[in-house]
C-alpha cells in the first residue's frame, strides 16, 4: 500500500530506489498516513536510524525552527506530537510543492521526519555505488524523487535541502556536525557483559581523552561505535614528537630556487609532444596542480612559519598516522602498565574491540573512483599527489613504482613485437626448419623403451618452424636490451622516486627514525632472558637484544622452515617431472603417445598447467606460515617486520616459480645419453627435446606459469571479495540469513558501511609487491624464450593498476598512512634479479639455442649457408645395440637397422663409437667463453650506466641544498625579529614566565617522548631536521 501511495504520486517506482534514495524520499516528501500506518507494521523502527533522520530533521528546520523545537512550543512541535498518532492527517509535499496547502517547506519537511521515524526507514545498504562528482549523482537523486506526472513544471519545484547537503550534514560528523570522525572503534554489545572487557574499555578510552582524542559513543542495534576526533593541539604535538615535515609559507627567494631548478621545454618538438599525449593528462579542475613548497618538521614554536592552507598541511593520512600511533600505545590495565598490555591491536586480539579503522572520505573517493579508480582511464596519468593525500605516501609509492614500471615496459614491449615479426618475415631464410620441413625422411630413434615407435623428422616441420620465431639471428640482440633495460628502469625509478619524495617532504626520512612496533616491546617484555636488562632499564621496554643469545634462534628456525618448503616445492616440481619421464597417466586419456601433437604440444601443456596448480597451493600454504615466522622473530619497527617477511616469501617464491622453467632452459635434454646407455632417473628415461631445442617449451611453460599466475591473483584479489560483499548485501536484502537477523548491522553512514568492508593490513600491499616482482623476474629471466612476455605484463599491469585502486577504494577499509622515502626492499630484489637474469640469458643462449653449435659449424666447416648443419647436429645409431629393443609389432619399422638422435657423438662404424668427438668439446668450449664474455661485458655496461646515473638528478640536488640553505637564513631571521619583538615589551614578559612555570609543571617533552616510544629519546632527536 506504501509502494502503491509512491508509484501514483511520482514516475519513479519504488523498485527502482535504492535504500538512501528511500531514506532520502522519507526526509522530504510526506506518505498517507494511514498507508504508512499499515507500512509501518511490515518494518521493523531501529533507535540509531530514528535518531539520525531527527537530528536531520533538526538541521532542515533552520535556526528559528530548530529553538522551537528543542523548546517543545510552536507549529513544529505541534507537528512531532501529531505526527506519531497514526489518525493524523498532513497535506503532503506535493501540495506544499503545488502550493495547495498553506505552510512553508520547511514545515513539510518536519512532518515528512516524523512520518519517517513511523515508517521506520532509516536503512542504507553497505555496498554504495560512487560514481561522478560529489553530488552530481546526489543532486540527480533529488530531482528523480521529486518527478511527478502533476502539471507542475520542472522550474517550480524546489527542494528543502538536497540529498547531498543532507548526507554531508550525517555522515562522517559527530552529533554537533562539526567535528569529523578520523578514527573508529567498534564492539559488540552481547547481553552477558564481560567485565574484565568492559573494565579494559573504560581504561583505554580514558587514556585517549588524557591524551586530547575526542570521544563519542554510538550504539547502533547491537554495534557499539566510537567514534574518535583529533583536534589540532593534539595533531600539532604528536607531529613534532614524531617528526612528520609540514609544508612551510612561501620564503622570500624561494620562487627563484624552483624556476632554476625547474628544466622548462621550450622546444618545438616538447610542445608537440605534448599536445599529442595531452588525452592521458590529469583533469586539472578535478586535481589541479600542487605550489611547490619547502617542507619542515613541525615545532610548535615556529607554527606561524607553516602553510596552514596547503593541502598537505594534516592532510587525512597524517591525522590517521598520529591517531593510530596513540590507539598503538595506550595501557589498558591500571596499575600493571607493561608492554604485554598495550595497544589497540592487542585489544581486538583479545576480543575486547572488533576493529579499529579509518572512515573514506565520500567526495575524495568519488572524485578517485571517477578519474583514477575506472578501467575507462586506463591511459590516464594518476593523481599521484591526491593518492598520498588520501592513502599516505607508503600506498602512493606503490602505485607511482607500478605506473612507472608499465611505462617503462612500453618500449621493450614494441621491440618485442618487432623481434616476433623478424621471425615472421624470414621464416623460410631458416635452413634448420627448411631442412625439415622439405620431405625429410630421416627415421629418429624412438623417444621411450618399449611402447614408443620410430618416427620421421619431418613430423617435427610446426614445431621447427615455430621455434625460428624465438630461436634467430636476433636473439643475442634482444638479450643485450633487455639487460640494458632493466638497469636503466631501476636507475631511473630512484630519480624518479627521490623527485616524489621531495614533493611529498619525505627528502631525509628513514625507518631509523621509526618508533618499536607494539608487538615487538610485548615480546620483549615476556622474554625471561632480558627481564634482568628490563629491570636495570630506566626507559622498561626497548633494551638492547644481543643477536647470538636471543635473535639467532627465532631467526633461525625461520628460515629453516623456509628452506624445508623450497625443498618440499623442488620435489613437488621433480614428480611432475618424473611424470613427465613415465609418459603413462596421459596415454589412454589422450591418445596415442608416438603423435608428434602429444610429444609437442599435449605433454608440456598438461604439465605447465600442473605445475600451476602445484605451485599455487604450495603459495597459498607458504604466505599464512610465512607471517607466523616473522611474528616469531624480533622485528623491532614496521620496516624491519616487512622486509623480513618480504625476504622469506620471496627467496621462496623464487624457487617455486621459477624451478620448472630453470629445469627445461638449463637440465631438460643435457644429459639423457644415447640410445645404448640412456642416463635414467628411478628407472625412466630422461626427457630429450626435439631436434630444435627447447626453447619452444620453455615459451609454452612461461606463458602458462606467467598468464596463469595473473589470472589466480586477479581472482583472489577481486573477484572473491565481490563474491563476499554481493552475498552480505543479498543476504540482507532478501533475509537469507533470517536466524542472525538481529545481529545485522544496517549502514545508515560512513562509519557503518566502512563496518563491512575487509579490513586494511599494515602490509596489505605486500601481495601486490610480490605479484608485480615475481613478473619482473619472468620478464629478466626468461623473456628471451618468449620476446611478447613485456606486451603480456604491459597489458596486465595497465588493468593491475585500475583494479588495485577499485579494489582500495571499495572493498577495504581505508589504511592508516604510512610514510615511506622509497619501495623498500623490494627494489634490492629487483637488482639482485637483475644481476641472475644476466647469467641465466647467458646460460639460456649458449646452452638452449643453436647460435653456438652454428658458429663453430661455420667455423669448422666451409658451408655459410649452413645447408647441412642438420644433419651435423644428428647422430648415428645402429637399431642392434639397444638395450631394450621396442615392440614394433605390425609397424612399418621393423627392418630399421639405424636411427639417428640429436646429441654430437662418434658414428658406430668409426674407432670408438659412440664417443664424445673433438667437435662436441670446441662446441663446450665456445659455449663457456661466451658465457664468460656475454656476463662480463653486460656487466660492465650495466656498472657503467649505475654509474653514470645518479640516483638524485643534479639539478634536485641543487635544489635541496638550497631550499636548506634559505630555510635556515628564514628560521634565523625569525628568530631574530621574534627576540626584538621580546625586547621592545618587556611588559609582557611576567605572563611569559608564568606559562614557563605552569608548563614546567606539566609532563616534560622529553618524558612524554619516553613513555610513548617507549626508549629514551636522544639529544639528536629533539633537534629539528630540515629538508
Amino acid at each position: 500500500m506504501y509502494s502503491a501511495v509512491r508509484t501514483h504520486d511520482y514516475d519513479y517506482p519504488e523498485s527502482e530506489m535504492d535504500e538512501r534514495e528511500s531514506l532520502y524520499f522519507d526526509t522530504i516528501s510526506l506518505a498517507d498516513s494511514e498507508a504508512a500506518a499499515v507500512a509501518a507494521a511490515h518494518r521493523k523502527s531501529l533507535s540509531q536510524s530514528r535518531n539520525t533522520i531527527y537530528h536531520s530533521a533538526v538541521d532542515l528546520a533552520g535556526d528559528e525552527m530548530r529553538n522551537s523545537m528543542r523548546l517543545g512550543s510552536g507549529a513544529a512541535a505541534e507537528h512531532m506530537r501529531l505526527a506519531w498518532q497514526p489518525g493524523y492527517r498532513q497535506s503532503t509535499a506535493l501540495e506544499h510543492l503545488n502550493g495547495g496547502a498553506s505552510g512553508d517547506h520547511t514545515d513539510a519537511a518536519i512532518a515528512a521526519q516524523m512520518m519517517a521515524l513511523q515508517n521506520g526507514r532509516g536503512q542504507l545498504p553497505s555496498g554504495l555505488a560512487y560514481a561522478g562528482n560529489a553530488g552530481d549523482g546526489d543532486d540527480e537523486v533529488s530531482r528523480r524523487l521529486l518527478r511527478q506526472r502533476s502539471i507542475v513544471s520542472n522550474k517550480d519545484k524546489k527542494l528543502p535541502i538536497t540529498y547531498s547537503q543532507w548526507k554531508l550534514r550525517t555522515y562522517r560528523r559527530f552529533n554537533d556536525r562539526e567535528r569529523s570522525v578520523d578514527f573508529v572503534l567498534a564492539y559488540h554489545v552481547n547481553k552477558q557483559q564481560d567485565e574484565v572487557a568492559i573494565r579494559k574499555r573504560q581504561i583505554f578510552e580514558a587514556n585517549l581523552m588524557r591524551e586530547g582524542l575526542q570521544l563519542e559513543h554510538e550504539q547502533v542495534q547491537l554495534m557499539h561505535f566510537i567514534k574518535l576526533h583529533a583536534p589540532a593541539e593534539v595533531l600539532q604535538r604528536y607531529a613534532e614528537i614524531l617528526k612528520i615535515k609540514m609544508p612551510l609559507k612561501c620564503i622570500p627567494g624561494q620562487e627563484q630556487i624552483i624556476e632554476e631548478t625547474t628544466h622548462e621545454f621550450k622546444t618545438c618538438l616538447s610542445r608537440l609532444c605534448r599536445s599529442m599525449f595531452s588525452s592521458v593528462q590529469l583533469n586539472t579542475e578535478l586535481f589541479p596542480e600542487r605550489a611547490p613548497r619547502i617542507h619542515m618538521e613541525f615545532a610548535d614554536k615556529y607554527a606561524e612559519l607553516y602553510d596552514k592552507q596547503h593541502p598537505n598541511y594534516f592532510d587525512a593520512s597524517t591525522r590517521y598516522t598520529i591517531i593510530n600511533f596513540i590507539l598503538q600505545r595506550q595501557h589498558f590495565v591500571m596499575g600493571e602498565e607493561t608492554a604485554d598490555n598495550l595497544g589497540v591491536e592487542k585489544l581486538i586480539n583479545d576480543g575486547v574491540y572488533q576493529c579499529a579503522y579509518t572512515l573514506h572520505d565520500e567526495v575524495d573517493r568519488s572524485r578517485l573512483l571517477k578519474e583514477w579508480a575506472n578501467i575507462g582511464k586506463w591511459k590516464n596519468l594518476q593523481p599521484l599527489d591526491h593518492i598520498k593525500d588520501y592513502f599516505g605516501a607508503k600506498v602512493a609509492l606503490y602505485f607511482a613504482w607500478l605506473g612507472f614500471y608499465t611505462q617503462m615496459l612500453i618500449p621493450v614491449s614494441v621491440l618485442g613485437i618487432l623481434f616476433f615479426l623478424y621471425g615472421f618475415v624470414t621464416w623460410n631464410s631458416d635452413p634448420i626448419s627448411q631442412d625439415i620441413c622439405n620431405g625429410n625422411e630421416t627415421v629418429m630413434c624412438p623417444q621411450c623403451d618399449r611402447d614408443c615407435n620410430y618416427w620421421r623428422l619431418n613430423e617435427t616441420c610446426t614445431s621447427a618452424r615455430f621455434n625460428y620465431l624465438i630461436d634467430n639471428s636476433m636473439t643475442v640482440f634482444f638479450a643485450l636490451v633487455m639487460a640494458i633495460w632493466a638497469v636503466v628502469y631501476l636507475e631511473l625509478w630512484k630519480r624518479y622516486s627521490a623527485g616524489l619524495v621531495h614533493r611529498w617532504g619525505l627528502t631525509g626520512f628513514t625507518h631509523h627514525a621509526e618508533h618499536p612496533r607494539p608487538q615487538y616491546l610485548a615480546k620483549v617484555s615476556n622474554s625471561k632472558r632480558l627481564k634482568a636488562k628490563l629491570q636495570g632499564n630506566k626507559s622498561g621496554l626497548d633494551p638492547d637484544v644481543p643477536f647470538w643469545s636471543i635473535k639467532f634462534l627465532p631467526n633461525f628456525t625461520s628460515f629453516s622452515i623456509m628452506v624445508l618448503f623450497m625443498c618440499i616445492s623442488i620435489i613437488a616440481i621433480s614428480s611432475i617431472i618424473i611424470y613427465r619421464m613415465a609418459q603413462r597417466a596421459s596415454n589412454s586419456i589422450l591418445g596415442n603417445e608416438n603423435s608428434m601433437t602429444y610429444k609437442i604440444l599435449v605433454m608440456p601443456m598438461t604439465a605447465g598447467f600442473l605445475d600451476l596448480i602445484v605451485i599455487s597451493i604450495l603459495d597459498m600454504v607458504y604466505r599464512m606460515l610465512a607471517v607466523k615466522l616473522t611474528n616469531y622473530e624480533y622485528c623491532r619497527t614496521q620496516t624491519e617486520y616487512d622486509e623480513s617477511l618480504t625476504i622469506k616469501n620471496y627467496v621462496f617464491e623464487f624457487v617455486n616459480y621459477y624451478s620448472s622453467l630453470f629445469y627445461i632452459a638449463f637440465l631438460k635434454g643435457k644429459f639423457v645419453g644415447y640410445p645404448a646407455k640412456y642416463n635414467r632417473i628411478l628407472g625412466f628415461r630422461q626427457e630429450e627435446c626435439n631436434p630444435g631445442g627447447c626453447l619452444m617449451e620453455l615459451c609454452m611453460q612461461l606463458i602458462i606459469i606467467m598468464v596463469g599466475k595473473q589470472a589466480v591473483n586477479a581472482i583472489v584479489e577481486m573477484l572473491i571479495p565481490y563474491l563476499m560483499r554481493t552475498f552480505k548485501e543479498f543476504s540482507y536484502r532478501y533475509g537469507w540469513m533470517k536466524e542472525d537477523s538481529e545481529q545485522k548491522l544496517v549502514p545508515h553512514n560512513q562509519y557503518t558501511e566502512d563496518f563491512h568492508l575487509l579490513p586494511a593490513e599494515n602490509n596489505s600491499l605486500y601481495a601486490e609487491y610480490l605479484e608485480m616482482v615475481v613478473q619482473y623476474g619472468f620478464i629478466t629471466l626468461f623473456s628471451l624464450a618468449f620476446p611478447l612476455a613485456p606486451l603480456l605484463a604491459l597489458i596486465n599491469n595497465v588493468m593491475e593498476v585500475r583494479l588495485d585502486a577499485i579494489k582500495m577504494l571499495r572493498f577495504l577499509r581505508r589504511p592508516v598512512g604510512m610514510r615511506a622515502h622509497d619501495i623498500g626492499v623490494w627494489h634490492n630484489i629487483m637488482i639482485v634479479v637483475t644481476r641472475i637474469a644476466v647469467a641465466s640469458s647467458a646460460m639460456i643462449i649458449a646452452f638452449s639455442t643453436n647460435l653456438i653449435p652454428k658458429l663453430v659449424y661455420r667455423a669448422t666447416h666451409d658451408d655459410p649457408e649452413l645447408s647441412n648443419y642438420l644433419n651435423f647436429t644428428l647422430a648415428t645409431f645402429y637399431t642392434k645395440d639397444f638395450q631394450v629393443q621396442p615392440l614394433l609389432l605390425d609397424s612399418s619399422y621393423s627392418n630399421i637397422t639405424e636411427c639417428r638422435y640429436t646429441e654430437f657423438r662418434n658414428n658406430p662404424w668409426e674407432q670408438q663409437p659412440y664417443k664424445r668427438p673433438m667437435i662436441y668439446w670446441k662446441i663446450l668450449t665456445a659455449r663457456l667463453a661466451f658465457i664468460v664474455v656475454y656476463q662480463n661485458i653486460i656487466t660492465m655496461l650495466q656498472g657503467i650506466l649505475t654509474w653514470a646515473v645518479p640516483d638524485v638528478s643534479g639539478r634536485l640536488l641543487k635544489r635541496i641544498k638550497r631550499e636548506n640553505f634559505l630555510l635556515r637564513e628564514h628560521i634565523i631571521e625569525f628568530e631574530k625579529q621574534r627576540a626584538a619583538a621580546q625586547a621592545q615589551t618587556p611588559q609582557k614578559q611576567q605572563p611569559l614566565q608564568q606559562q614557563t612555570q605552569l608548563a614546567s609543571k606539566a609532563e616534560p617533552e622529553v618524558t612524554l617522548r619516553q613513555r610513548l616510544n617507549g626508549h629514551e629519546s636522544s639529544v639528536a632527536d629533539t633537534n629539528t631536521s630540515y629538508v
